[in-house]
Formats: C-alpha cells, structure tokens, sequence
C-alpha cells in the first residue's frame, strides 16, 4: 500500500469525477490520501474535511485525512476570524496537519514579511493543537532565501515542540535536507522526481533515510513525466514510489511500507489507520 501525503482534493478540476478519481487510486494501490486544506484562499480550507466526510467508509474508497492551513501567498488575509478558523479545523480529528504553511519568494505573492508573520501565527495554533505541519519552501530563481528564513522561523518557533512535519515536494538541496532531517522533518517527493531533467533532486533523494521519506503527487498538479502536462491524481503516486525506488536501489514494496509507515507514526494512527 501507498499513502498519497500531499493532494489538493478540492479543486475544481476533480468536480465532475472526484469519486471516481479515488476508486482509480484504490485501483492502484493507494490506500489513504491527506487532502490539503487550503483551497483558493483561506474562505476554502474546510473543503478538504469535507470531502473527507462525504467519502471516509464508503466502499472502495481510500482512507482520507484532511489538513488545514494558509498558502504563503494568502498570508495577507490572514486576520483573527481566519486564525479562529484554523484552530477549530485543526480540533477536528480528521485534521492531522496543519499546511502547507511556509514560505514562497518564487511567486509574486504576499509581502515576504507578511509571509513570515503569517507562518509564525499558524505554528502557534498548530503547535497549541499538537498537530505537525506539512511545508511549502520555494525560493527565488532557486536560492536559498527563503529557505534560510524557514529555518530562522522554524528553529525559533517549532523546533522545541518536536511535532515535526513534511517538507511537502522538496526541491532544495542537500543541505535543505539535511537541516529539514534534523529537525525531524520528513522529506516528501512528488512527480517532479520523475522528470528528466531532475537529476540533482535524485542524487538529494538517494541520500535521504529510509526512514525519513514520503511520497505524494501535489495533485492535481506535478503529474509524472510520463503524464507530464496532464491533471495529475493519487493513483499516479505510484510512478514517484517506482522511480524513489530505483535511486534508493530497493523494490516497490519497500517503498511502500517505508512510507506508510513513516506517515503513521508521524501523525500517531491507529495500527491499519
């Protein structure tokens, strides 16, 4: 089995077939999904516990849980009704993570104080509700910028409550991993891992513990190279699982319940979750 820990369940691009979407992931091997709870705006990020109340039990379905949070380029919007509504999404047991949260200078998005201050004040609740957090990092023109200031913010703010999280769809380097790995963070790889072009991420993945991956799509976006361009699902995840295969030199099945098990005890499930 796989767990898809990165998946934007509520967009818009799965109205007409959402359903079926998850029965194609059961399909292929995957059997529960965090649905990440941020929609298009803070107004939006009870989609994902919706969904994952209109679907949970029902046959053929996989197991989903559900995160809340604000998007770096939302920070802006973030007020006392926006925090009081994040807290009480993460008091819902469904919600196991509060993200993705972070930091994005790639973008034109949120001033990159306003940025810092938005993600400080989500660690806080997350940190008060004990849930770990699911992490957006991106830079500008692919340096270190934000990266350095998501370890300034994490080391002050998160580091002591030993919650840790997922560094969602990492794209830095070593050293980002390394640092990420210290401070018991998991690394999660999406389709980008699969590109051609992806060779230096590879060469970080291989050197990431066993015991400190996930996988995820980022879906509906970051379809695998052989879908590239595509709407990407769940069901794909397990392209990424083959190619983190390859690079780690062990078989899918020990993808698969390295991961899985990393997810589990990341967020304390229940044994068969």
């Amino acid at each position: 089995m796989l767990i898809d820990s990165h998946a934007h369940l509520d967009s818009p691009r799965y109205a007409k077939d959402r359903a079926a979407m998850l029965a194609r992931a059961v399909d292929a091997g995957v059997g529960a999904v965090l649905a990440i709870g941020i929609g298009e705006g803070p107004a939006e990020m009870h989609q994902a516990l919706q969904i994952c109340r209109e679907f949970n039990g029902k046959p053929g379905m996989p197991r989903l849980y559900a995160s809340a949070g604000v998007y770096p380029h939302n920070a802006a919007e973030i007020d006392d009704a926006v925090l009081a509504k994040l807290d009480g999404l993460l008091a819902e047991p469904e919600v196991i993570a509060c993200g993705e949260i972070g930091l994005d200078y790639y973008h034109e998005g949120a001033p990159h104080d306003v940025q810092r201050e938005g993600l400080i004040k989500q660690l806080e609740i997350a940190a008060a509700r004990k849930r770990p957090i699911a992490i957006h990092c991106r830079g500008s023109n692919e340096s270190s910028d934000a990266w350095d200031d998501l370890f300034l913010v994490l080391d002050q703010f998160w580091r002591s409550t030993g919650l840790g999280g997922i560094m969602h769809c990492f794209g830095g380097g070593w050293e980002q991993a390394r640092r990420s790995l210290d401070m018991g963070f998991l690394i999660s790889f999406a389709g980008n891992l699969t590109y051609a072009r992806a060779r230096p991420l590879r060469d970080v993945a291989a050197r990431v513990p066993l015991a400190a991956l996930l996988v995820e799509t980022d879906a509906p976006w970051l379809a695998p190279g052989a879908h590239r361009g595509k709407r990407n699902e769940p069901a794909m995840v397990v392209e990424t699982a083959r190619v983190l295969a390859e690079v780690l030199n062990v078989d899918e099945d020990e993808i698969g319940r390295a991961t899985t098990k990393n997810f589990v005890e990341l967020f304390h499930l229940p044994p068969g979750m």
